[in-house]
């Protein structure tokens, strides 16, 4: 698709037409069914997780200036611990990346590098620097820390929320 309003039109018009086939001809495990988000993410494998967010949310589909006031909201509704996780899961895939933790303090100007002192502010930046960046990396966390997804709520976003429920939640 060449733009998000593009890409968000084809997602409504696969749920409005019932369109759950599965993602992967070539998944090894049979679609499951799941109760509502929160069953998705605890049951889910962190390879399902890491594919269906691989396809839905990337800078291709949604624009880092739609993405990062969302992940504002949703990052400063997760408890301080999951904020905590997130964070040092960016930093972590961000590393082997050559991006080192001072180093990424001083870019986006966080007010530290200790994941356990940072702020929704910081945890935020990080997390849109990767999503603009390095979106296999927000990916990857993303398939880690999913409660994030709970928070989202741009239409683009849901959109994209929207297919993988309808995908994995087997909404028929």
């Amino acid at each position: 698709m060449s733009s998000s309003k593009d890409y968000k039109r084809e997602i409504m018009n696969d749920l409005a037409g019932g369109n759950v086939e599965g993602i992967d001809a070539k998944a090894t495990q049979p679609e499951q069914e799941y109760a509502n988000f929160d069953d998705f993410a605890n049951r889910s494998s962190r390879s399902e997780r890491r594919e269906l967010f691989g396809r839905g949310f990337h800078p291709d589909r949604i624009p880092t200036s739609e993405m990062e006031p969302e992940l504002r909201k949703a990052i400063a509704q997760i408890k301080p611990q999951q904020r905590d996780d997130v964070a040092r899961d960016l930093f972590k895939h961000l590393k082997e990346r050559g991006l080192h933790d001072r180093d990424l303090e001083k870019q986006l100007g966080l007010s530290t590098h200790h994941t356990g002192r940072m702020n929704e502010d910081d945890v935020s930046k990080l997390a849109a620097f990767a999503y603009h960046n390095h979106p296999d990396v927000f990916q990857e966390v993303l398939a880690d820390q999913p409660t994030i997804l709970k928070f989202l709520s741009n239409p683009m976003v849901g959109a994209a929320v929207g297919a993988i429920a309808a995908k994995w939640l087997g909404k028929r």
